[in-house]
């Protein structure tokens, strides 16, 4: 670990913390609020989440020595504002444990790993380049409102890239601080330092729960999060066990869904910075990057209720040009790769397509229903191939 750190690797795995927080934080604490949460649970929520994804990253990350990044399940999270309305809190807990069950379940038979093993390469590119494209979006997107502070953070990437590749996001990070800073929109008034303090909520379990709750966020979560999430180590040249990184998310949300981790998951747009040529050049080192990150969420989780002041003294800005252009080079290295065999170029178009659209159906999001169209196509492409061939 020693011999293989970098700064370089340090900064990615801060930069992919800075953005898992500051895309979803918020629709979590909506989560936490839908289901009558407390202040203090909320925190609790803090505290657990940051707790689980910190030692599982850096656990996976080490044992592999893969860039092996964890998250919480944003979309499950969206679907807790909807669906957990009127369910009280003990009875939600109690899905959370029954969905980490299912999860753990899925990793220890193995039957998503097989699911992952029938998805072509093509179209697992494809589905990682549309995972991605919206954080590029949304960074040139951003110069509406902050132009100087995009432009500045631009011209730092473009020459970096050149000049010094390795530190180019870095670089960039710096000069948005900078910029964001003689600009007075940087804040750090609001930030209420402190320890968190965990709160036990006793799980209770009844039908229409699980049903309504547990289940939904069990399919979410597999077919929204980790499904992306191992197309992304496998598009990136990683053969990260799928089984047992599966089985220890489950195993973590488990333990910890008592205090608020409704739901832990394998990471793709956080995971695919630590993953990239920003982290370090050679492949074999840039696990340390997950590793790094682990760190930074363990003590984001401690910290609990200081992360909000901390994360919102940022302008978003300045967040979304960072992660948009840490992920230029993953997000063009999945292209190419997702469009280099001709036939399934087609197919993997429509899976780029359908996942950058952000299409949502039944409340799955576009990353399942992306790689179904993208598969579609391609067996419609291939069965008229062998209907023209024996005709």
């Amino acid at each position: 670990m020693l011999r293989d750190f970098s700064v370089s690797a340090l900064v990615a795995g801060f930069v992919a913390v800075l953005v898992g927080y500051t895309s979803s934080v918020a629709i979590v604490f909506q989560a936490a609020a839908a289901l009558g949460a407390t202040q203090a649970q909320t925190v609790s929520w803090m505290w657990a989440l940051g707790l689980g994804m910190g030692v599982t990253s850096a656990g996976l990350s080490l044992w592999t020595r893969k860039p092996v990044l964890t998250a919480w399940s944003t979309p499950g999270a969206a679907l807790l504002v909807s669906a957990g309305g009127g369910v009280p809190m003990e009875q939600a807990v109690g899905a959370f444990v029954a969905c980490a069950a299912l999860v753990t379940l899925a990793g220890l038979t193995g039957w998503f790993a097989r699911v992952m093993d029938r998805i072509p390469q093509a179209l697992a590119a494809a589905l990682l380049a549309g995972v991605l494209a919206r954080f590029a979006f949304d960074a040139f997107l951003s110069a509406r409102t902050a132009l100087v502070l995009v432009l500045a953070m631009s011209c730092v990437y473009l020459v970096g890239r050149r000049a010094w590749p390795r530190y180019a996001v870095p670089a960039v990070l710096a000069a948005g601080v900078a910029v964001a800073a003689a600009q007075g929109r940087i804040d750090l008034s609001g930030v209420a330092w402190g320890w968190a303090v965990p709160v036990y909520t006793a799980p209770a379990f009844s039908l229409s729960a699980l049903v309504g709750v547990a289940l939904p966020l069990f399919v979410v979560t597999m077919a929204s999060q980790n499904l992306p999430g191992v197309a992304a180590q496998r598009a990136a040249g990683y053969d990260t066990p799928v089984s047992p990184a599966i089985a220890t998310t489950g195993l973590a949300s488990l333990v910890l869904a008592p205090f608020g981790a409704y739901a832990l998951n394998l990471a793709a747009i956080t995971a695919a910075i630590c993953m990239g040529r920003e982290a370090h050049e050679d492949p074999r080192r840039r696990y340390v990057a997950a590793v790094c990150a682990g760190g930074f969420y363990v003590v984001l989780g401690l910290l609990g209720g200081a992360v909000v002041g901390l994360l919102a003294a940022l302008p978003r800005e300045l967040v979304l040009g960072v992660a948009g252009l840490a992920l230029l080079g993953t997000i063009g290295s999945a292209l190419a790769a997702a469009m280099k065999d001709e036939g399934s170029r087609e197919a993997a178009t429509i899976t780029f397509l359908v996942t950058a659209s952000g299409l949502t159906l039944g409340g799955v999001g576009a990353a399942f229903w992306g790689v179904v169209a993208g598969a579609a196509a391609l067996g419609v492409a291939r069965w008229r191939r062998g209907a023209g061939g024996a005709g």
